[in-house]
């Protein structure tokens, strides 16, 4: 799983109005919830007991239940959770029931791929500007959206109120391409670069390293091939 460079907490208000904070390891489990409700519903199922939510989303049911208890009590006792009302709320709690105007910088292979990702759209995020200080890429246009100048990104961000940025640009570029974002008021930056990012507080960051994930499923792969437990 993607990690997280600084540790933080959600608050949620449960139906009391009492102001509670969500562990960070809760937090990273709603939208593997959100995904297995909105893959329940799509299959017509209008409600579902812990135990069935907990199998669609890989955890146990004991730690499903406490991680919906920090949201408040959508459950009913005999009955189970209502999949779209449940969908909503957890979708509210995380934010994507509004439009995030997201931007991407470094258009590369991996810049690309972000790019034509249709799962954006459908969690609440819109891509706004795709930037690149290659002048080569410029007026490019990739999922139908122009590549910009690096430049840019000031009056980007300005002007689409952006706070999320997404950096897909070599490990030597990262940090200043992440201090420009934070300089430009962005405060929470997704790092596909293989490098730890220094930020602010205040500023979050979340790193996807790919070859960390595949040296991960490499190692359990080698215990099994020595017929050692995983």
């Amino acid at each position: 799983m993607p990690g997280n460079e600084r540790a933080t907490h959600v608050t949620a208000r449960t139906p009391t109005d009492a102001v509670r904070d969500i562990p960070e390891a809760t937090v990273a489990r709603l939208p593997v919830y959100l995904r297995a409700l909105t893959a329940l519903a799509d299959g017509g199922t209008v409600s579902c007991s812990s135990e069935q939510l907990a199998t669609a989303a890989g955890v146990n049911s004991a730690k499903l239940r406490k991680d919906l208890s920090y949201l408040g009590s959508y459950g009913t006792r005999g009955v189970g959770y209502d999949v779209e009302y449940l969908r909503y709320q957890i979708a509210r709690e995380i934010g994507v029931t509004q439009d995030w105007p997201v931007v991407i910088v470094g258009i590369g292979n991996l810049g690309h791929a972000l790019a034509n990702f249709s799962g954006f759209r459908s969690r609440g995020f819109r891509v706004v500007a795709l930037l690149d200080a290659d002048h080569t890429l410029h007026e490019q246009q990739v999922a139908g959206i122009v590549v910009r100048p690096f430049d840019d990104l000031e009056q980007i961000v300005r002007e689409n109120d952006v706070a999320i940025g997404v950096i897909s640009v070599p490990a030597f570029a990262a940090q200043d391409v992440a201090d420009r974002m934070v300089s430009a008021g962005i405060s929470s930056i997704l790092n596909f670069a293989p490098i730890v990012l220094t930020v602010p507080p205040g500023v979050d960051v979340r790193k996807v390293d790919l070859s960390i994930e595949l040296q991960i499923l490499a190692y359990h792969e080698q215990r099994k091939a020595h017929g050692e437990p995983v």
